[in-house]
């Protein structure tokens, strides 16, 4: 038998979709075809009758065939092992080579390798930095025992499994919050006369998060106004961030007191959603547009303009953040809105930097806005606070100004 380690070697460079896995062009590729490939790389070189990925659910709990040669059925019928239990289980479990001699005489959890006939196994784990991400495993129909060198090569080829699927899903998750922030971000400002709002929204360096913003209009004639950020990053958060913006309004429908709204998206979180936190400012104006009531569970309080005056933060309890106890109280502060004053909405993106005080981010926030048209504040926050660096946490910022007139 040849060389399996340098064969893989060489397949990198003379097989396009497997060469992806060390390649830039990785990030045009699509993932099933890659392990497709690889998978039948694998078969090839060790002489092996089947070839198996399964990857770790998002729940952490099973582990899913996601590509598999010579016992396509496997992906087909949607097979799934409990982590921890059977063969492939087994493997993710402690992490390290295992080898069946035997498998109609071994503890096998999925019935397809017993009925395919298969005698002999060797798994591995796909681990990318310390993280499990499934099992990549091998079978044969004769009794088969495998050489370190074998074990050596599926090794390999489930690392670079591995970092395939680590960056297709991280690229695929980043995708799907991204447009769904899009999505769920307010496409246009509502036209409200006598306020006129601007907004900015940009995901961070790292990972996009669960920032929102949200403004609508109550059958009272009053304004919502919402600015949120749920701990966490990617698709995760995002998507409770879509689950607590449609719970946020529609706890806003059974009451105009923003404290009560926060305390009934509280329990909701709480009880549902028990690993869940959040920070969630939330105002109502009246509608005649002279105050506003705000309430905050963790988040920073708004910073507010008046004509001919320094902004300044707005002096307000910022309270328990969202999922963090079912029965903590929560007050609202009241702002009284004269014309041609501006509130600025912000996430924590927008006023803290590594190493620095998040005071002195508030104060240089203060130092930009000032009582002028919200694009044109906007503009000037995100010039100052931004400037040319993408900023490592995603930026919200939302301005609205009581018109003079």
């Amino acid at each position: 038998m040849t060389d399996p380690v340098g064969a893989l070697t060489n397949f990198a460079h003379e097989v396009p979709s497997t060469s992806l896995f060390d390649d830039e062009s990785l990030m045009h590729m699509d993932l099933d075809a890659a392990l497709d490939a690889l998978l039948e790389r694998v078969r090839e070189v060790l002489r092996v009758d089947t070839a198996v990925v399964l990857l770790l659910d998002r729940q952490n709990r099973f582990l899913v065939a996601t590509a598999a040669r010579g016992i396509e059925e496997e992906v087909s019928q949607a097979a799934h092992v409990p982590l921890g239990e059977g063969f492939a289980g087994r493997v993710a479990a402690e992490r390290r080579p295992v080898y069946i001699a035997d498998v109609p005489s071994a503890n096998v959890f999925n019935p397809l390798l017993v009925q395919r006939g298969l005698r002999s196994l060797l798994g591995v784990p796909l681990v990318v930095e310390g993280s499990l991400l499934g099992v990549l495993h091998v079978g044969t129909l004769a009794p088969r025992r495998f050489t370190a060198e074998e074990t050596e090569f599926v090794q390999l080829a489930a690392g670079r499994a591995a970092m395939a699927v680590r960056y297709q899903v991280s690229r695929a998750e980043r995708e799907a919050a991204l447009e769904l922030q899009r999505g769920l971000a307010p496409t246009a400002l509502p036209a409200l006369p006598g306020l006129e709002l601007a907004a900015r929204y940009r995901p961070g360096r790292a990972s996009v998060g669960g920032d929102w913003y949200d403004v609508f209009v109550l059958p009272s004639g009053e304004i919502g106004v919402v600015m949120g950020d749920v701990a966490g990053h990617g698709l995760g958060a995002a998507v409770v961030m879509g689950r607590l913006r449609s719970a946020l309004r529609a706890y806003a429908l059974e009451t105009s007191d923003p404290a009560e709204v926060l305390h009934k998206l509280n329990q909701k979180v709480v009880h549902f959603e028990p690993d869940a936190t959040a920070t969630v400012l939330y105002g109502v104006c009246d509608a005649g547009l002279t105050r506003m009531r705000l309430a905050s569970a963790g988040h920073w309080p708004p910073v507010i303009a008046l004509p001919g005056r320094t902004a300044r933060p707005v002096e307000m309890k910022s309270g328990v953040l969202i999922g963090l106890g079912a029965d903590v109280p929560r007050t609202a502060t009241t702002v009284d809105l004269t014309p041609g004053a501006v509130l600025c909405f912000y996430t924590d993106g927008l006023v803290e930097r590594r190493g620095e005080s998040v005071t002195d981010g508030i104060a240089a926030l203060c130092g930009a806005a000032y009582a002028g048209p919200p694009e044109a504040v906007g503009a000037a926050v995100m010039a100052a606070m931004i400037g040319r660096q993408l900023p490592e946490d995603d930026v919200a910022l939302l301005v609205l100004r009581r018109s003079s007139g």
